[in-house]
């Protein structure tokens, strides 16, 4: 019989224990991509991401603390950052004129400029479209963030920096991206505007 109580238990613990192993495993990662981050902005550069399904939602949600900001404490201006994957126009065209695996790519190749950085958002690291998205960033000298899961999977090599969150399970890998796009945030804002 299930136990919802022993499953609330079990899921914090598991998330906190996987938390604690991105601290172990991940801080020089997520410290590097800081660094690619704070140069970025300093040069007037943007921040793009994409990501599928709850990863393309983690990619809006994490613009979005770039754009408006996420410590409150600071007054501080926008930091320009874009989730590819918002426009349903774009997308849907897209996906219909030069199939889906491509459609992240196109708007690199549309609105990336050298010196931007990519935030890569999947779970497997073997998204085809991410994959795509990826290659084109490298021809424009964007530079990529993985922020991925498991062995990080085939995006893993092609990125910059991977953060490669130590777990199988896709619900913690998840939080995990969230977390790592705070600390990211609030990093870049507190070491420009603090």
């Amino acid at each position: 019989m299930f136990d919802r109580r022993d499953f609330i238990a079990g899921s914090l613990t598991e998330s906190s224990k996987v938390k604690l192993l991105v601290l172990e495993k991940c801080s020089g990662s997520i410290s590097t991509s800081a660094d690619m981050l704070v140069e970025a902005v300093k040069n007037g550069k943007k921040i793009m991401l994409a990501g599928n399904g709850g990863s393309a939602a983690d990619s809006q949600h994490i613009a979005t603390e770039f754009m408006i900001r996420l410590s409150h404490d600071l007054d501080r201006p926008a930091i320009a950052a874009i989730a590819l994957t918002t426009d349903s126009s774009n997308l849907t065209a897209g996906g219909n004129d030069i199939g889906f695996e491509n459609v992240i790519a196109r708007s690199i190749e549309g609105i990336g400029c050298e010196g931007d950085v990519f935030i890569c958002i999947s779970t497997s690291g073997n998204s085809p479209n991410m994959l795509k998205a990826v290659e084109r960033a490298r021809t424009k000298n964007i530079k990529v963030v993985g922020f991925l899961g498991g062995t990080g999977g085939k995006l893993a090599e092609k990125c910059d920096v991977a953060i490669i969150v130590p777990t199988a399970n896709t619900q913690r890998i998840q939080e995990c991206h969230i977390t790592i796009g705070h600390i990211l945030c609030e990093i870049t804002e507190r070491e420009l505007y603090g």
